[in-house]
């Protein structure tokens, strides 16, 4: 149906947690790890793009492939647009996976699930969402809530993100989950475009795409996969990726 490219963007630049992505896990940079999530996936070739010649020389110290980009993009989305570009000139690769590479622990299984909506032709870009269980993150403004219009069982349409408690009333919340998996000539069309106005309010990028009348279909998963922002994020991971026996 497709042919995924995966790309992981990442930078140095975190300011809770300097030096984020070369941050140690069991012996292995955490960038590495997010690597071998991806190509634990099975849905194409991976590759890390960062503008960090040091994460460059720890992705392809464990036999991993990695691009040098610009160190002036404003987004991971930015970023990935050039080193598909890179990678592939051509345009083989339809399809490019943007998996953020602060995820460590992500089930490999999630990361496939992601590419499934872009078999029907009308889906530009697809990404994923969980079912809220904590009380505390219904009002929690850095968990953004997905809503869409179901199409099947645990599959919607997109119509809006945001950092409210939303849609009101009863009925379960949705964590949206911020890994994207693009049409190519959609991510073309989406870094070309201007910061829109509720993106620019809302402080979330994939309002750009909503805004300029893209199509966003969200795949349910069980669980939201751990972000590392902070010591105690990755104090986390470590444990958890010792308990999967990934160590």
């Amino acid at each position: 149906m497709s042919d995924p490219l995966i790309l992981i963007p990442a930078r140095m630049s975190a300011s809770r947690l300097p030096g984020k992505p070369l941050a140690d896990i069991h012996g292995e940079a955490m960038i590495v790890h997010v690597w071998r999530r991806a190509v634990e996936a099975g849905v194409g070739p991976v590759a890390v793009a960062t503008d960090e010649p040091g994460i460059v020389a720890a992705v392809e110290a464990a036999g991993g492939r990695a691009v040098l980009t610009r160190d002036d993009h404003p987004s991971g989305s930015d970023r990935i647009k050039e080193a598909a570009d890179i990678l592939d000139p051509e345009g083989r690769h339809d399809v490019i996976v943007n998996v953020q590479g602060d995820l460590p622990t992500i089930d490999p299984r999630v990361i496939a699930a992601s590419v499934g909506p872009l078999s029907d032709r009308a889906v530009d870009i697809a990404t994923l969402a969980a079912i809220i269980t904590r009380e505390e993150e219904r009002t929690e403004p850095s968990v953004v809530k997905a809503i869409g219009a179901e199409l099947s069982p645990g599959r919607l349409r997109a119509l809006y993100f945001t950092r409210a408690t939303a849609p009101s009333g009863e009925g379960p919340l949705l964590h949206h989950i911020g890994l994207y998996a693009y049409r190519r000539r959609a991510l073309d069309r989406f870094v070309s475009l201007p910061p829109s106005p509720l993106e620019k309010r809302e402080r979330l990028e994939q309002l750009r795409a909503i805004e300029d009348g893209m199509r966003i279909d969200i795949i349910i998963v069980d669980d939201v996969p751990l972000g590392v922002d902070t010591p105690h994020d990755l104090d986390r991971a470590r444990a958890m990726l010792a308990a999967r026996g990934k160590a």
